[in-house]
């Protein structure tokens, strides 16, 4: 490794850290992962920087990991085998603005909340909206989607191309700017998603949308998930324009309590917005509320107050951490299945009646307007036992959503934790991956040990 860490400190300077604190800082993750050392951690300016990291690693054989804010749940950006973990936060700059195009390129630092913020005086926004601040860069790298989903479209949407490092060292463009494209394959939805295992992504360009006219945001109880899941899958299929629909079951709901004095109903609730003109969404709201009456709901409010949309949307945001108020000095772990929607009533029930049987302390939340939800389970992370009923309650869900025809994970991604299920899913286009795997990086240093599975 010494050799390795003269070479990059050569051009990096200061900005390569091999100190045991900064190492450590970027050992950890918000799930229940054991945490990973990196060997040093590369602090790149530049996609050149990047490029000659990766040529360095390539030619002494050392493995890298790219990593952001390090908000991923299933340990993408841990250093399991060391190396060099490269921390893409210094690239957090918005290059460009094309407002009457609708859309921006920016380097992959940036994070969804301060692309917004750049956005406000254009009309314009970013969508695509994951529980954490994520950066973009990570975002797309595992295809995440968020609560606007059900209108908006998740990350894989929302990339129209993308500056790429390659194991080499070779920098590539993928796709233009243009709306639409027939030429060749598409590199762009390849490295989507590929989760750092493929490239390195240092450039985004990506779709914008106009700020809608009017927004609302609406809150309703239900006596069961039964009764909350039954009113998503009717307002679905009518094809109601929903902007936001999400599922907070009691237990997440005594979270918020507990966490933020939210002073709510300890029942399952419905948080939804809609987006449009004024008639609209009070059309939209009115038909909304009459199909949650027959299901069952009770006290369905909805306001246009910009405080009070983003009261319920900060708390909801806020639902990973807010669930750890249950059982203090817990952590978590996380399900991600998605299933079609006319299945969401058997998956959520199932998921309900396992955590129950075995005894595990979870809630359940959940973009249920595309079929995606999630059983967050809380463990004491010094009980074994306790943590293998955990993860045998996750790959029973897992099994459940592809009887159902969904997949084991709707936004999260792959990383450590169901690379096990991945064959189940997939079946012989693993072998596809795998040739794919082999051709980009030959040396197998590009974070190692995630997404594909072993066998």
């Amino acid at each position: 490794m010494g050799p390795l860490i003269d070479d990059l400190r050569a051009f990096l300077g200061a900005r390569l850290l091999t100190s045991e604190a900064a190492r450590a800082q970027h050992a950890e993750n918000e799930a229940w992962y054991p945490p990973a050392l990196p060997d040093a951690v590369a602090r790149p300016a530049t996609t050149e920087e990047v490029a000659q990291i990766l040529r360095a690693c390539r030619a002494h054989k050392v493995p890298v990991v790219a990593q952001g804010a390090r908000t991923s749940l299933e340990g993408h950006h841990l250093a399991t085998r060391g190396g060099i973990a490269i921390d893409m936060t210094g690239m957090d700059r918005v290059l460009a603005i094309h407002a009457e195009d609708l859309d921006v390129v920016v380097q992959p630092g940036v994070t969804r909340e301060a692309l917004n913020r750049d956005l406000r005086a254009t009309g314009l926004f970013f969508p695509i909206d994951p529980g954490a601040n994520a950066t973009l860069g990570g975002m797309a790298a595992t295809r995440a989607s968020g609560t606007a989903a059900v209108r908006y479209g998740t990350m894989r949407e929302a990339v129209l191309a993308l500056e790429v490092v390659q194991a080499d060292g070779q920098i590539i463009r993928t796709g233009t700017r243009a709306r639409k494209s027939s030429t060749g394959y598409d590199l762009t939805h390849l490295f989507v998603g590929s989760e750092g295992t493929l490239g390195i992504i240092t450039e985004l360009t990506l779709r914008l949308h106009g700020q809608p006219e009017a927004q609302s945001a609406a809150i309703c109880r239900f006596d069961t998930v039964e009764n909350a899941v039954d009113t998503v899958t009717t307002t679905i299929q009518m094809g109601l324009p929903m902007a936001r629909i999400e599922l907070v079951d009691d237990a997440m709901v005594r979270g918020f309590n507990l966490s933020s004095d939210a002073g709510l109903v300890e029942s399952p609730h419905l948080f939804i917005e809609f987006h449009g003109t004024e008639a609209g969404v009070a059309e939209t709201a009115a038909t909304f509320g009459e199909i949650a009456a027959e299901h069952g709901g009770h006290d369905f409010t909805w306001s246009t107050l910009p405080e009070e949309r983003a009261r319920l949307w900060s708390m909801r945001h806020g639902a990973h951490y807010a669930m750890r108020a249950l059982r203090p000095g817990a952590r978590s772990i996380s399900t991600d299945v998605c299933v079609p929607i006319s299945a969401l009533a058997e998956a959520v029930s199932t998921a309900r009646h396992e955590g129950d049987k075995l005894g595990l302390v979870q809630v359940i939340v959940g973009h249920v307007g595309d079929g995606n939800f999630h059983c967050g389970i809380l463990v004491d992370p010094e009980d074994r036992a306790e943590i293998d009923r955990a993860h045998a309650f996750a790959k029973t869900l897992s099994d459940l959503a592809l009887r159902l025809g969904g997949t084991i994970s709707g936004e999260h991604g792959i990383g450590l934790g169901k690379r096990s299920k991945m064959r189940a899913e997939h079946g012989p286009a693993i072998e596809t991956m795998r040739a794919i795997k082999r051709a980009l990086d030959p040396e197998d240093i590009l974070n190692p040990g995630k997404l594909l599975p072993d066998d």
